[in-house]
């Protein structure tokens, strides 16, 4: 590369380029989508690439593992020896690179949807991105267990997507269900959280943490003893799904799998533990009565007549101190602890403006996908929460964030916002809805297919040997 790139050297424009264009690649790698590091051999025009070329062969295996591996083979896998699913996510990295640097991306069929625009942190990276998974990602479901506790969930409640994406993930329907463990990328660890409280943990218990933790330990100890996958990676090719509160903790049974794993929850707490560079936020979807709802038409932005809305028990600090401030002292911001008997709640959502997503006990709120779905741009009020798909998605864009401590002063920030603003971000929040509406079965782009490119993400950010 020094001699052709040489001051004398007629290839010195071409040179720039590519310093230019990875330069460019490195800026948007800060904003947190996975790091790619390939070859320039491993681009080309049609992006298939020759694995077995000796260019890539000498190379070592320097994605970086962010989730204490150093130990495992990880770090120090050639190109030369790495198996049918490291060589096909070569080519996966390789063909997200080159969207990047060409501002296009390459798919073998019509494409009925493009992202584009300000909500996505590099759209052309997550197109590509996206029609890679289709291409290649495969899940295995182990086998192991019993419903309900095993294979189970809730289909209904403020945890019902738990239920849903596991039943997603094992219908033999699902494009990305692997027939056979050897073709997966990853693994599912069919627990269910929600059930191991609902049918272990009893009030009064003197050791209710034990038999929950010992359930998830033993059921991690029997795949792991009967099949080579979770030793081969240590279980960073596996995952598991809860929408429960106390899923960071239980998934603490096995040191493994809350330090190498890829734990898709809701309660996505940094400052307990979540990991953005493995772990994924599940976004919380209220379901009732096992009916999803339909999607609603939001109301133009002329036809919402309330400033902000609440309505919601006092659980946790944060609502207690919105609650506090705000319920029944203002026409403009209304905040009710629960929304009084005749009064319809989707109908509050439809003609406000903003919808305010305070964190409860925990950081995650199904309110941030309601406001999403009902056309009202989020007000996220939190602490130390990873807001869902930020790998993608600008949540500055389309959302206001506001402190605690700016509690108070909601009125007065949100009146600053001007009305062309506001118009901006409400035609953002109807730009991105199709990625926060869960559907049965799945369809592109949605909710379910959203949290799986976050588990595609983490899996193509891991090099392993196989």
């Amino acid at each position: 590369m020094t001699k052709f790139c040489s001051s004398n050297s007629p290839l010195v424009p071409l040179c720039v380029f590519v310093l230019l264009a990875l330069l460019g690649f490195a800026l948007f790698n800060q904003n947190r989508f996975p790091e790619f590091h390939v070859s320039p051999s491993e681009i080309n025009n049609n992006t298939d690439i020759n694995i077995d070329d000796p260019a890539l062969a000498d190379q070592s295996s320097v994605l970086p593992v962010h989730h204490g591996l150093s130990s495992h083979k990880t770090r120090n896998t050639t190109y030369k020896n790495v198996g049918k699913i490291e060589k096909g996510l070569v080519k996966a990295r390789a063909a997200i690179q080159h969207a990047v640097i060409t501002s296009n991306y390459t798919s073998k069929k019509k494409e009925d949807f493009i992202p584009r625009g300000a909500v996505y942190r590099n759209a052309h990276a997550f197109h590509q991105s996206y029609i890679e998974m289709e291409k290649r990602f495969k899940i295995w479901t182990y086998r192991e267990g019993e419903p309900p506790i095993i294979h189970g969930g809730p289909g209904s409640s403020i945890y019902a997507i738990e239920g849903h994406l596991i039943s997603e993930l094992e219908d033999e329907l699902n494009p990305f269900r692997a027939q056979y463990p050897n073709e997966a990328h990853v693994f599912l660890l069919p627990i269910s959280v929600v059930n191991i409280v609902k049918y272990i943990y009893r009030p009064g218990m003197i050791d209710y943490w034990g038999p929950q933790r010992r359930l998830v330990a033993d059921y991690v100890d029997v795949v792991a003893s009967k099949y080579p996958f979770w030793n081969r990676s240590r279980g960073a090719d596996h995952f598991m799904v809860s929408c429960h509160d106390w899923a960071p903790y239980l998934s603490g049974a096995n040191q493994e799998l809350y330090t190498n794993s890829i734990r898709v929850i809701c309660n996505a707490n940094m400052s307990e533990g979540f990991n953005l560079a493995k772990d994924v936020t599940l976004p919380g979807v209220n379901v009732k009565h096992r009916r999803l709802k339909r999607h609603a038409n939001p109301n133009s932005p002329s036809n919402r007549s309330i400033l902000a809305f609440f309505a919601g028990g006092a659980h946790g600090y944060i609502r207690e101190t919105l609650i506090y401030q705000w319920k029944g002292k203002d026409q403009d911001v209304i905040v009710h602890e629960y929304l009084p008997k005749g009064l319809k709640y989707e109908e509050f959502m439809l003609d406000s403006k903003y919808c305010l997503c305070p964190s409860g006990y925990e950081v995650g709120s199904p309110r941030i996908v309601e406001s999403v779905n009902f056309g009202c741009v989020p007000v996220i009020i939190s602490v130390n929460y990873s807001l869902p798909f930020g790998d993608v998605l600008d949540w500055s864009k389309f959302s206001v964030q506001i402190p605690i401590e700016k509690i108070p002063e909601i009125k007065n920030i949100l009146r600053g916002i001007s009305d062309r603003r506001y118009r901006v971000l409400q035609a953002r929040v109807n730009h991105v809805r199709r990625h926060f509406e869960l559907n049965r079965p799945a369809k592109r782009f949605d909710l379910i297919h959203m949290v799986l490119h976050s588990i595609w993400l983490r899996r193509l950010n891991l090099r392993l040997s196989y």
